[in-house]
């Protein structure tokens, strides 16, 4: 039986990936691998029966200093790398969302250790205005043993600018996260919870708010929505990241569209989300560019239908009309009148939500993504 450590200094750290690894704890587990996880201490113990569980890089993000953290950083991977290597773990895998030297360090480390390494890369190219350095892209990856994406895209984008890749690569799908979240079935509950009107259709757009996430061009199709549709809201949940939210206010302020939008700018507890999804008649992901959406994910998993747009990672789970709705990336009017379409008719927006939720609990289950990552493993 592999012995895998999983080394993850983000865990619940600002977003939902602790669910992420809690998943795929899960999912190795019952596959009989001996999988344990490092992380940081704002990362809750899920209490998996035959999983350990080591917070070696301790509140790693109470400092806004980028040099305390450094320290931290290195300090929790030192601890965390050389405690499962002298406890018999010779599998390291890591979650990438960017290439820096943090993640080398960590990459030279494991060799040193004579470790493998495995990485499963979210992100093929970083969303931060900072441009990755290619040399320093290849030496991580030269130094990687097993690489995992989510998609064909994904893995497509990675072999253009680094052929070299194409054997390490293997698929493995973003898993679900109905074993870990409260479905909110009452909508007026929901509502009620977080002060919204009860008699109005709410679109969601949820979490951080990103260039890449296309929150202006739902809002200047959303002026055509309100002409046909008056009693809707746009509910817009979830704080700035690298942004300026004063760009997306002259929209607002351009089209008139206060009366009809609700903001509530602010990292999202993990206890409300659930009231977030409960409270959305439609969720929105108007995407300029994405490799892999946790946010569908969650989406498909709170039982909620999904408008996307329509690039390849998105089409690789959405069919249009089937299990979710799609729209021409960045058109403007064509999102304006998929929006206008889908709320003229109820009865099919709720039999595309049904098949959306169902779609996730067959194709998305942990288990099945565990029976993968073990597949890939043995070919370490």
């Amino acid at each position: 039986m592999k012995k895998v450590a999983i080394i993850d200094p983000l865990g619940a750290h600002g977003s939902s990936h602790h669910f992420y690894l809690y998943g795929q704890l899960r999912g190795l587990h019952n596959n009989y691998i001996n999988v344990r996880l490092y992380t940081n201490s704002q990362t809750k113990d899920p209490g998996f029966k035959g999983i350990r569980f080591y917070k070696t890089f301790g509140n790693l993000f109470a400092s806004d200093y980028k040099l305390i953290r450094g320290i931290r950083y290195i300090s929790g991977s030192f601890m965390s790398l050389f405690h499962a290597r002298f406890s018999g773990f010779g599998v390291f895998h890591f979650h990438v969302f960017d290439i820096g030297f943090l993640m080398l360090f960590n990459l030279l480390v494991v060799k040193i250790l004579f470790g493998k390494v495995v990485l499963t890369v979210h992100d093929v190219a970083s969303f931060a205005k900072k441009r990755q350095s290619g040399c320093l892209s290849n030496l991580v990856y030269n130094m990687t043993d097993l690489i995992l994406t989510h998609n064909q895209f994904s893995k497509d984008e990675m072999i253009k600018s680094h052929p070299f890749l194409e054997k390490k690569i293997h698929l493995v799908p973003h898993g679900n996260y109905l074993p870990f979240i409260n479905i909110q079935n009452d909508k007026q509950k929901a509502r009620e919870y977080l002060g919204l009107p009860s008699g109005k259709s709410i679109i969601l757009f949820f979490g951080m708010i990103k260039k890449v996430k296309g929150l202006d061009l739902l809002l200047q199709s959303f002026r055509k929505v309100v002409e046909m549709h008056p009693n809707t809201v746009l509910l817009i949940a979830g704080k700035t990241w690298e942004d300026d939210f004063a760009f997306y206010q002259k929209i607002i302020d351009k089209y008139r569209l206060a009366g009809n939008i609700i903001l509530h700018k602010r990292f999202i507890s993990h206890n409300d989300v659930e009231y977030y999804y409960g409270a959305s008649d439609l969720v929105v992901l108007p995407y300029k560019r994405i490799y892999q959406s946790g946010v569908l994910m969650m989406t498909l998993s709170y039982g909620r239908p999904a408008l996307v747009s329509d690039l390849p990672p998105f089409k690789e789970i959405i069919i249009n009309d089937e299990n979710g709705f799609l729209f021409k990336t960045e058109d403007i009017a064509d999102l304006a009148e998929k929006l206008n379409i889908i709320l003229s008719n109820k009865q099919n927006l709720e039999r595309v939500q049904n098949n959306g939720q169902e779609l996730v609990k067959a194709q998305f289950d942990w288990d099945q993504i565990g029976r993968l990552t073990k597949k890939a493993y043995q070919t370490l």
